[in-house]
């Protein structure tokens, strides 16, 4: 019998295996899980064996976060980082602060800043101007769907008011057609393709900086959301390469190639070759992000009928689809040929329908090839589609924390929808009741990246920081044994990680000790736990 080279004992342990959801003993040898059970695992105990005691504690599997931007969150944490404030006051004196500290930086740019700081969530280039006037600023607003420009970078876009708006975006204008200085969607690009392009030292440092946090909050694997230039930000990927080739990913990483909504099948050859390339170590790219729509609160999520207006009068706009329905069928049936996962944004209920139908279009000319396309955002969902992600093996691919009253959503998106639009909002209840798959991730640095945070909120459908008693459709609710299986094997499945997500003999053992067992907590408390420490293969990631 060989010995272990950890064992972890007295537990708790959540296992997320169907097959022995709790144990209380697990030993590791190399880097992977050797026995689950209970004192009889204590036999692999060996004179060089590490002990851990998980008296009053919590073992789980590592975190998958399913749809998060690592590369971008990690180098805005290097910029002007607007994230954890709130208000107009405070925005501006963090922005004239960092302008001062770094004169030497040509423009300021950064990001973080919440569309409920500002009236109908529309910042002007004047608030900027008081504090900046003499550099060009951008700023990303938190969702990333819309930036913040003040006078000097709409002058040095040429931006005025004979611009016309791009076919996949808007400029916000004054009265007299005057850019306000927000931009929505590909109108960001306008102004981000000026903005100096990061270096590939910058881009590496960004995935490091951004790993040693991801390791901190317990996760051990991630599906990076979007590999490409976009929007005027560099392609990531060779901070990827890079790591993986010299070691220090240590991480999990399959990365979501970027597909170019301006271009059509002709870029899948190029996706092939990418995906040869880069992958590498603990690194795969097989899987293309297609966004197919945009968000609710700028009118650009897609929906199958209009948007209300502040007095609640149907209007003309029904948001946008950014690849027309009837050739992304064709298009994911291609890639679905050629074994990609293709990893969806969509949002609003035309655009989780349009997505819906191509994924049904790729099984019905190719069959069940197991490539796990998922579907993230989910805001809206017609109940008449609930079902289709069970019936088409399509994976829920969930963002938690985004189901909560907020002003965001209280402000600038229900009164927009109408009753029953937003009844049907983020509906994780009535997916698993419908037997779909789930997996969660956090879209950071849209939202905040603590898994524990996120379990809370689709848990409780309140956000851990809420003062008041409102639960947001308290019937989409769903337990913590699933909430905890999404993040750890739901997620680790749409990643591919299949020996990975669950702690059972054989797996990988990534691993995370919480500070607390949160399934005896209240379950108000569950964002106050806290992670002790984090496990890739065996291998202390955090702390370090």
């Amino acid at each position: 019998m060989t010995a272990a080279d950890l064992v972890f004992t007295r537990g708790p342990v959540f296992t997320a295996d169907p097959a022995r959801t709790r144990a209380s003993s697990l030993a590791v040898v190399g880097e992977r899980i050797a026995a689950v059970g209970h004192d009889e695992v204590r036999e692999l105990i060996g004179p060089r064996t590490e002990v851990v005691d998980l008296t009053g504690k919590l073992l789980v599997p590592g975190f998958q976060d399913a749809h998060v931007h690592a590369v971008g969150g990690g180098a805005e944490m290097a910029e002007c980082d607007l994230a954890g404030t709130v208000g107009a006051a405070a925005y501006l004196d963090l922005i004239g602060t960092y302008a001062r500290t770094h004169p030497d930086h040509e423009w300021i740019t950064g990001g973080g800043w919440s569309l409920g700081s500002f009236e109908g969530g529309l910042p002007t280039r004047q608030l900027l101007d008081s504090v900046v006037p003499d550099r060009p600023v951008l700023l990303s607003n938190l969702d990333h769907h819309g930036a913040w420009a003040n006078t000097r970078a709409l002058e040095l876009a040429g931006i005025t008011a004979d611009t016309p708006d791009p076919a996949d975006g808007r400029i916000e204008r004054e009265p007299d057609g005057t850019p306000s200085g927000m931009l929505q969607e590909g109108a960001i690009a306008l102004v981000a393709r000026l903005v100096p392009p990061s270096t590939p030292a910058d881009r590496l440092a960004g995935l490091l900086r951004a790993q040693k946090l991801l390791h901190s909050l317990g996760i051990t694997g991630w599906q990076d959301a979007l590999l490409g230039e976009f929007g005027g930000r560099p392609d990531a990927s060779d901070a990827y390469a890079t790591a993986a080739r010299d070691g220090s990913l240590t991480a999990r990483v399959t990365g979501a190639l970027w597909w170019d909504r301006e271009r059509g099948a002709e870029q899948i050859p190029e996706l092939v070759s990418r995906r040869a390339e880069l992958g590498h170590g603990r690194f795969r790219a097989g899987s293309v992000k297609i966004m197919q729509d945009g968000i609710a609160e700028n009118f650009t999520a897609a929906l199958t009928a209009p948007y209300l207006d502040g007095c609640g009068c149907a209007t003309a706009n029904s948001g946008l689809s950014f690849v027309d329905p009837l050739a992304l069928r064709g298009y994911v049936t291609e890639l679905d040929a050629l074994d990609f996962q293709v990893h969806f944004h969509a949002l609003g209920d035309r655009a989780v329908r349009e997505a819906l139908d191509a994924v049904e279009a790729a099984v019905t000319a190719n069959g069940r090839r197991g490539n796990r396309h998922h579907l993230a955002h989910l805001q809206v969902v017609h109940p008449d589609d609930v079902p289709r992600f069970a019936a088409l093996g399509a994976i829920a691919n969930i963002q938690p924390l985004w189901a909560a009253h907020e002003p965001q959503m209280d402000e600038l998106t229900i009164p927009f929808l109408g009753p029953e639009r937003a009844s049907w909002q983020y509906p994780f209840g009535d997916l698993v009741r419908a037997g779909a798959t789930l997996a969660a991730g956090s879209d950071w640095p849209v939202s905040s990246p603590d898994p524990l945070e996120g379990i809370h909120v689709a848990v409780n459908r309140r956000a851990p920081e809420a003062t008041d008693d409102r639960i947001f459709l308290p019937e989409q609710r769903i337990d913590l044994t699933t909430a905890l299986a999404a993040y750890t094997a739901g997620s680790a499945h749409v990643n591919g990680h299949d020996d990975a997500g669950s702690l059972r003999p054989g797996n990988l053992a990534d691993l995370v000790i919480l500070d607390r067992d949160i399934s005896t907590a209240p379950p108000q408390d569950i964002a106050s736990a806290r992670v002790e420490r984090t496990y890739v293969g065996g291998s202390l990631v955090h702390p370090v």
